[in-house]
């Protein structure tokens, strides 16, 4: 199921919380690089490192491929077959880098990005990894990233959750979309508002007035449970999520990427 982007909307969501992320990553002191995170066997280190060495501004002004080839929901399926090699390359970043080092990778990643986001066509078609996506969905993908991982760093370091709004935007659409095209249906309405709501789950259509069946919760808690960082159950025990309706249980349909 095909989204339809504002080219806008990402280019801001993408610098918005990149901003975010490195602004957070300059308040570090060297002993908070070693904190444990809520992402196995990673610490602070490898979680900045991670996001040092995007190649976010490259794959932007490489040579374009000739035609997308996959889309969000593509990459959503595929995210866990480059799990091993992103962590491999992570720990590697972190057991070499002085944490002088790994503010100044995020750093550079940000000045890269906001300069390179400007010159960027919306026709561009991105040669990812994944196989070829279009900008607008590379980008997209990207507010995926930099949304949850900046959670991560929040987690970590015991702060609030702060997202920018239009990166929140973006990937709660794209990973509500995901949804219902993995798992397609009209029998359970999920909403996260102000952003977006669809159907999902096959079984009985409702037609008229509130749907039977419905989930709805916070942008945050959507992209955690999501990506596997908050559990089905334990966010609906501590109310973070309202379903109603004999199959508004969505335990075990997420997380979708982890």
């Amino acid at each position: 199921m095909a989204i339809s982007w504002d080219f806008a909307v990402l280019s801001r969501g993408v610098a918005g919380q990149l901003h975010l992320f490195d602004d957070l990553v300059a308040t570090l002191d060297p002993d908070d690089f070693q904190r444990p995170t809520r992402l196995g066997r990673w610490r602070v280190a490898e979680l900045v490192a991670h996001i040092g060495v995007a190649n976010i501004a490259r794959y932007l002004t490489g040579e374009p491929a000739s035609q997308p080839e996959v889309d969000t929901v593509a990459w959503v399926r595929g995210a866990a077959t480059v799990a091993q090699d992103v962590d491999e390359r992570a720990t590697a970043m972190a057991d070499e880098a002085r944490p002088a080092e790994l503010r100044s990778g995020v750093h550079e990643l940000r000045v890269a990005v906001d300069r390179t986001l400007g010159d960027v066509e919306p026709s561009f078609v991105v040669p990812s990894r994944f196989g070829a996506l279009s900008v607008a969905d590379y980008l997209a993908t990207r507010c995926v990233e930099l949304a949850v991982h900046t959670l991560d760093l929040q987690a970590a370091l015991g702060r609030d959750a702060e997202l920018d709004k239009d990166a929140a935007a973006t990937a709660t659409r794209l990973l509500l979309n995901a949804l219902a095209t993995i798992v397609p249906g009209r029998s359970v309405e999920v909403r996260v508002p102000p952003y977006a709501a669809v159907q999902c789950v096959d079984g009985p259509r409702h037609t008229r007035g509130t749907p039977p069946n419905v989930v709805e919760t916070d942008a945050v808690t959507w992209l955690e449970l999501a990506t596997g960082r908050q559990p089905w159950t334990g966010a609906v025990e501590h109310g973070r999520v309202r379903a109603s309706g004999e199959r508004a249980d969505l335990s075990t349909l997420l997380p979708l990427l982890s």
